[in-house]
């Protein structure tokens, strides 16, 4: 099939996307990468009556350091992403900023992530997505621009079901801000799915920064058990101040799986996917606590 008539704009700055915006509303539809909009444009699952491309929008794009907090804008391509700020990459500090390269290396595959763009995998808002687990495992903000000026959004405030964000049809996601990590933080992102490429039946997000033996912050996210992506703070809270023995970490895991209300379907059953939750929990914390990484090897 081919996607219904609609108008084409192509903005060139953010002022004037977000008055596009304001003025056409609901219908209106963002195009950046396209990889999740334009499949669902040629299936009519998405009718806009305007569509605005902001790839020509200066300002959008770009990975930076500001004040301790890196900033990576919302047209940057997810394979930049991939290639900055993977671990030992240019832009990764230590293992707290390095999950966002690990992340955006499960999303599809090379073509897909070298057109597909940060700001889209967020805003599409898949509860099985892997970004969105990441930014909300690393206490990220989300930054949306209106015409009334510039908000940050919590992650847990932000995704709020399947395919459903907080933002408004006058608004523009623009940037992701990520707090700076402690020295010697470590991350893991572990995911299964059915193929290589595909979204991830379950995924588990986890960064940790230590000192002394002892866990001194701690972020966990899970992707694929639930309308959106589930936090976890209680894990995080219980790790904090402790040192990451296993018999803990197992205990942090069941208590969090036994609240879990993961959904169905023909890939797998709740109850198989509350089992995956907890077991890919358990390995990534003791990959993110672990100075050889080999539980996650293992």
């Amino acid at each position: 099939m081919k996607p219904a008539p609609f108008q084409y704009l192509a903005p060139r700055s953010i002022e004037e996307t977000v008055e596009l915006l304001r003025e056409h509303g609901e219908d209106a539809k963002v195009l950046a990468g396209g990889q999740s909009l334009v499949p669902m444009l040629n299936f009519r699952l998405a009718r806009p009556a305007v569509l605005i491309d902001v790839n020509s929008v200066t300002g959008l794009d770009g990975i930076e350091v500001e004040d301790g907090t890196l900033s990576v804008g919302a047209t940057t391509r997810q394979r930049t992403l991939e290639r900055r700020l993977s671990a030992g990459g240019s832009g990764a500090q230590d293992g707290g900023w390095a999950l966002l390269g690990e992340a955006a290396g499960h999303i599809g595959h090379l073509h897909i992530r070298t057109r597909g763009t940060v700001g889209g995998s967020l805003a599409h808002a898949d509860p099985a997505a892997e970004l969105p687990a990441a930014v909300s495992a690393l206490g990220a903000t989300l930054v949306a621009r209106s015409r009334d000026g510039e908000r940050e959004i919590a992650p847990h405030e932000f995704f709020q079901g399947f395919f459903t964000t907080a933002l408004r049809p006058d608004e523009l996601l623009t940037r992701v801000r990520v707090p700076s990590w402690p020295e010697g933080t470590r991350s893991c992102l572990l995911e299964v799915s059915r193929r290589r490429g595909d979204f991830a039946q379950v995924a588990v997000a986890a960064v940790v920064a230590m000192a002394d033996g002892r866990v001194v912050r701690a972020g966990v996210a899970l992707a694929g058990v639930g309308a959106s992506t589930v936090e976890a703070p209680d894990v995080a809270a219980g790790l904090v101040g402790e040192v990451p023995r296993p018999q803990l970490i197992a205990e942090l895991a069941d208590d969090l799986c036994a609240r879990l209300d993961p959904p169905s379907d023909t890939h797998g059953s709740a109850g198989y996917r509350r089992a995956l939750a907890g077991h890919l929990l358990q390995r990534a914390l003791l990959d993110a606590t672990s100075p050889t990484g080999a539980a996650a090897a293992a």
